[in-house]
């Protein structure tokens, strides 16, 4: 079963009090994306698996050493808000490869459809970790690990900024088997979809779209 991870860390609560304020502007709420998402991952790649590794320091002393193996992570934003999750992840495993999935629904049918997925190689063998600010209403998220699963990745985590109860409950259900990590769960979402009291529009307000 999959796991539920709310940050209360200080740091983490005051970067998402800069990205709340209505005042904060692209610039300040670009660096603070940026910073909150450094500051997650530390927490989420705490199970990544290590290997050792032997190592001579400047002194000539010889130690086994832990490092991170190159074919473990691999980090991949729902477009197109997830890419302002990106920088902040890649400052603490620069290691890891960046994929990509964009998702759009059917206007009649109403059905997700990915119009882009491009993973990492040997993503059924890696901790993928879906990145996207925003956790309202779960479709977004559901389809695009939907469709990563499908194309054979096993392990995957989601980590948003925030997150509604409707859309924690709608990606609980779809996969119980994904850990979910986020700074704060909000109230509820409006008529129109938005996360209260939430930030408003993730996407645009890291491209300026507003």
């Amino acid at each position: 079963m999959g796991k539920l991870t709310i940050f209360d860390h200080p740091l983490i609560q005051h970067k998402l009090t800069c990205l709340r304020d209505e005042n904060t502007d692209v610039k300040i709420f670009r660096e603070c994306v940026d910073e909150l998402s450094s500051l997650m991952a530390y927490e989420i790649t705490r199970d990544v698996p290590v290997a050792e590794k032997r190592v001579r320091t400047p002194l000539g002393r010889e130690v086994v050493g832990r490092y991170i193996d190159g074919l473990t992570l691999g980090v991949v934003p729902i477009l197109r808000a997830g890419l302002g999750m990106i920088h902040g992840i890649l400052q603490i495993v620069p290691m890891a490869p960046v994929g990509h999935i964009g998702i759009y629904r059917d206007p009649e049918t109403l059905q997700p459809h990915d119009y882009y997925c491009k993973l990492p190689k040997d993503s059924d063998q890696r901790t993928l970790i879906v990145v996207d600010p925003m956790l309202a209403t779960g479709g977004s998220a559901v389809a695009a690990i939907d469709f990563i699963k499908k194309r054979g990745a096993k392990r995957i985590k989601f980590n948003c900024i925030l997150a509604a109860p409707e859309g924690l409950a709608a990606l609980e259900h779809a996969h119980p088997d994904v850990d979910i990590y986020c700074a704060a769960l909000d109230e509820k979402l409006n008529d129109h979809g938005y996360i209260l009291p939430g930030l408003g529009d993730a996407g645009d307000r890291l491209f300026g779209t507003k």
